[in-house]
């Protein structure tokens, strides 16, 4: 028996609750994860796991199998990566969770960047927008707007998300100048879906720190940030953005600033981890190379303060 491999198949069965989810994320066969279980109750002489129809749960004794030996899995993972790193190569594989925009936009150039240094690092990327359990959906990292909580998780500030309010030149030809939140409400809007329903409220900060929230006439609300941008691209509405996702079309003209003296309430950025004692180097590589990446965004702040705002301080 391949004691390794079957407390690995037992650590991820435990974790996911489930065996077909566990072969799924070591890259094995159902069967194969169920033998080497098998094999392991057999070794140790205890029943380990106990199955319904629905989950799969430790006994008393696989809880304790399970306390003692997930962390010295990581260990060993981490100092077998370690020999190699001293020898030169970061190595292995990473999973990384992000916010589409975030993810597309930035973090996929960054990743791809790593990977130019690093030839021998296998990546998995997935954009999405939802928040994840690290452990359960096994991942190594994850980018989360709003603090993260639970206990099992070490967080790394990145900034403040800045958003603001754009529209395109042809847009706002078209409908005429906005200079008051009155107006502002008359204008079609698009907007992100997780705003308010029915009545849409976009919250704004002025320069001075005064917070307004404004209703406004949402013409189309969605969960894709490039339906977003290509829509205010387009001229057919405008709208609350991260400034990220725009900066390029910002600086060409393809958009302007729609009441300038305001911003939409920003988002904190962390990275996290789960709080384990040993990091591999892979990611320990990966966190050191992207941090400072991540924060030299345009559009990502280091405090929660607009350019206006430090300008009048």
């Amino acid at each position: 028996m391949d004691l390794a491999a079957a407390l690995r198949a037992f650590v991820r069965t435990v974790e996911r609750g489930s065996v077909t989810a566990a072969a799924r994320d070591l890259g094995i066969s159902q069967p194969a994860v169920t033998k080497h279980l098998r094999n392991l109750e057999r070794h140790v002489g205890a029943r380990l796991l106990e199955r319904s129809s629905r989950v799969v749960r430790p006994t008393s004794q696989g809880q304790a199998l399970y306390e003692g030996s997930h962390e010295a899995l990581t260990a060993i993972e981490a100092a077998l990566e370690g020999v190699r790193r001293d020898m030169g190569a970061i190595e292995g594989n990473i999973r990384i969770h992000a916010p589409t925009c975030l993810g597309a936009k930035h973090l996929h150039g960054i990743v791809m960047a790593f990977q130019r240094q690093h030839p021998a690092v296998m990546a998995d990327l997935i954009l999405e927008n939802r928040d994840i359990d690290l452990i359960y959906d096994n991942f190594d990292l994850a980018i989360r707007y709003g603090r993260p909580s639970g206990q099992n998780l070490i967080i790394r500030q990145l900034g403040w998300i800045e958003r603001i309010l754009v529209a395109s030149p042809h847009y706002l030809e078209r409908f005429g100048p906005i200079a008051t939140t009155d107006k502002l409400s008359e204008a079609g809007v698009i907007v992100s879906a997780r705003l308010p329903v029915p009545r849409d409220l976009i919250s704004l900060r002025h320069h001075t720190g005064e917070t307004v929230d404004v209703p406004v006439n949402a013409v189309l609300r969605t969960n894709s940030a490039d339906v977003i941008a290509s829509t205010l691209v387009s001229g057919h509405a405008l709208g609350p953005v991260q400034r990220l996702l725009v900066a390029d079309e910002l600086a060409d003209g393809r958009l302007v600033r729609v009441l300038p003296e305001y911003e939409v309430k920003p988002t904190e950025a962390f990275l996290a981890y789960p709080s384990v004692r040993f990091m591999r180097p892979v990611v320990r590589a990966f966190t050191d190379f992207a941090i400072p990446a991540l924060r030299a965004i345009d559009g990502v702040a280091a405090n929660n303060f607009s350019a206006n705002e430090l300008m009048a301080v």
